[in-house]
């Protein structure tokens, strides 16, 4: 999966990472696998970020090719 998240996260305000780990009460480890791609967020998370970063899940996050196999 493809994320956005670190784009998202300098186009609000230059979020640090533990500032929007903070706002979404998760870890800020939570954010660095998020953004390397080694997490599967929930569906909870996934709105949380993109509603703190005013922005869609969908913008957020993209499936990519070999995530359909």
């Amino acid at each position: 999966m493809k994320t956005n998240l670190r784009k998202y996260r300098f186009e609000c305000g230059d979020l640090s990472q533990q500032q929007l780990a903070d706002m979404i009460k998760v870890s800020r480890q939570t954010i660095v696998a998020i953004e390397r791609g080694d997490y599967n967020l929930s569906v909870k998370l996934a709105l949380l970020l993109a509603h703190k970063l005013n922005t869609t899940v969908d913008e957020l996050f993209q499936l990519e090719e070999k995530d359909y196999v």
